[in-house]
């Protein structure tokens, strides 16, 4: 692995920023633009707001951030901060010890944070290579994609246990062998909800994963055959299956993406180890310090 230079990899980083903010200029938002300032001259300016956003999940930022409403209130938290830091800043409070500490803790943390990134997107493998090693794992693995045989059936659900619910059960199986619509009657009778409103679809489902009473008459059955009625703990069922599946393996690209994020994640992982171990392999520490830090949070306890 290539050997990790602080400097040059810092200043990747800082221009990697300079990239994204070139971008967004050239997308219509110039990072300068000011959204809000106050009376005293102090300003909430567009590049701010990005970095806020950075702390709400991806999958919502673009929708949430969309609406006028939300980035104004959120420049306003913004714009307010800063009005609050000018002042505690005016009171000296930058220069206490421990404003201080916090301040090289939140940093270190930004900028490690923006390291890592960055090398998660710069050493992702191209699409050939991620290609070859997403192949190679799906053919040196075939366990992970085998598929247990599956059957698909639907129900319908008469709750009880007694001789009316089973009567009610051979009724409506007399009513199906003669032509009834099944999904109409399930979604008339069946006592299960999250099927009786799909006509009573389960879906797909393997070996495991039902009753034994259902699921034995389940595989047994051929594709488009009625069951008899079948008792189990829920009550009385009539079973219809409508499509099986053998065993078999899932096809390479049913799990192509899957796998080549797979890939990429990897190397991420490896290189943020490979650095962090690297890191850690230097690092000395004192261990009477240790102990007297140790000494005075026992002491803060006690108090």
């Amino acid at each position: 692995m290539t050997v990790y230079k602080p400097h040059a990899r810092v200043l990747s980083v800082v221009v990697a920023a300079a990239l994204a903010s070139s971008v967004w200029a050239a997308d219509g938002v110039d990072p300068a633009l000011q959204v809000g300032h106050s009376p005293d001259g102090l300003s909430i300016s567009a590049i701010d707001l990005q970095a806020d956003a950075q702390r709400i999940p991806p999958e919502v930022r673009a929708g949430l951030l969309a609406r006028p409403n939300n980035v104004r209130q959120q420049a306003e938290n913004l714009l307010l901060r800063r009005v609050l830091a000018e002042r505690a800043r005016a009171e000296g409070m930058d220069q206490q010890p421990l404003t201080q500490a916090l301040l090289r803790v939140a940093q270190d943390k930004i900028l490690s944070d923006a390291l890592f990134d960055y090398l998660d997107t710069s050493s992702r493998p191209d699409a050939e290579k991620a290609e070859g090693l997403a192949r190679n794992i799906y053919n040196a693995q075939p366990e992970r994609f085998a598929e247990p045989e599956q059957v698909q059936v639907r129900h319908i659900l008469i709750s009880g246990s007694d001789v009316a619910a089973r009567a009610k059960a051979e009724l409506l199986l007399k009513e199906l062998k003669a032509g009834g619509d099944f999904a109409e009657l399930a979604k008339k009778n069946s006592a299960d909800p999250g099927s009786a409103a799909k006509g009573g679809d389960v879906g797909f489902f393997t070996k495991g994963r039902m009753v034994p009473e259902f699921e034995q008459t389940a595989f047994a059955l051929k594709d488009g055959e009625l069951s008899d009625v079948v008792q189990t703990q829920f009550g009385f069922h009539i079973l219809q299956r409508m499509a099986y599946k053998p065993a078999g393996t899932t096809p390479y690209l049913e799990v192509r993406e899957t796998l080549i994020q797979e890939v990429g994640d990897k190397v991420s992982r490896d290189i943020r180890a490979g650095i962090a171990e690297a890191v850690r392999s230097k690092l000395q520490f004192d261990d009477a310090a240790i102990d007297s830090v140790v000494q005075d949070y026992a002491k803060q306890v006690q108090q």
